[in-house]
């Protein structure tokens, strides 16, 4: 049950109400459906809408973007053409204006692609209050920017395997930036845990190695292994293991 909303003016006034009990609310895309959808015990919730989350900041090959930054506004931003085809593969355009990057960190699997490509370009999350953290989040608090560098053009692959015609959520989600001058792949995935994973096997098989079908079908068949998807009403487990090696070798080679 909802009880009140609050929307502090900066950020040391949300991280005092969060601390007597309420819950940050982004852009509720996540949150709103679980409190009208489930029973729920009495809940404040606390809007970061008016907190100065928002704007992203480009320097060199540096981007912070703000946690309270819509999909929306990464989608029309010309110095983040790199994660606009990320944000067009999620959801629809009424959800994406709205959703926001923080609160996409916090999306429950198979949701949550903006993370999985973060977490391939070794982004970090800023708490407040706390110093930077590496991606995916293993506990909650509050985001207020997310800062990664930006690849040279061509190093950064991604891919979602998804029902498009039907809006769905990932089946396989793939992620990866090709380091040029160490001869490594960092790799993420979604849809195949309960959270967003780095593919650390497959990074493995894939180190100081050219990508040819040859390796890439091992850096696969190393990953199989440490995968745990879930059935749910886009797919079964078994179907999201049996496709991705598939996935794996299209977003790595294109084919």
């Amino acid at each position: 049950m909802l009880t009140e909303v609050h929307v502090p003016e900066d950020v040391p006034a949300a991280v005092s109400l969060v601390a007597a009990g309420a819950t940050i609310i982004g852009g509720g895309t996540s949150l709103m459906p679980r409190l009208n959808d489930y029973a729920s015990p009495p809940t404040e919730l606390v809007s970061l809408r008016r907190a100065g989350l928002a704007g992203v900041h480009v320097d060199g090959d540096t981007v912070t973007i703000g946690a309270m930054t819509t999909l929306a506004q990464i989608e029309h931003d010309p110095r983040l053409a790199l994660l606009h085809p990320v944000v067009r593969s999620i959801a629809s355009v009424p959800v994406r204006t709205l959703a926001t990057v923080g609160g996409n960190l916090f999306a429950r699997q198979p949701h949550g692609d903006l993370t999985v490509a973060l977490v391939a370009l070794n982004a970090r999350a800023t708490l407040a209050g706390r110093s930077e953290s590496e991606l995916p989040l293993t506990e909650a608090g509050l985001v207020t920017a997310i800062t990664a560098k930006i690849p040279k053009k061509g190093a950064f692959r991604y891919l979602k395997a998804a029902r498009r015609r039907y809006n769905s959520a990932s089946l396989v989600t793939v992620a990866a930036t090709i380091h040029d001058e160490s001869g490594e792949v960092t790799i993420a995935l979604g849809g195949v845990s309960d959270r967003v994973v780095r593919a650390h096997a497959a990074e493995a098989v894939l180190s100081g190695r050219p990508l040819t079908e040859e390796t890439v079908h091992a850096a696969a068949e190393a990953e199989l292994a440490h995968l745990t998807p879930a059935d749910d009403a886009y797919a079964s487990a078994w179907y999201r293991k049996r496709v991705f090696p598939v996935h794996l070798r299209r977003a790595l080679l294109g084919r």
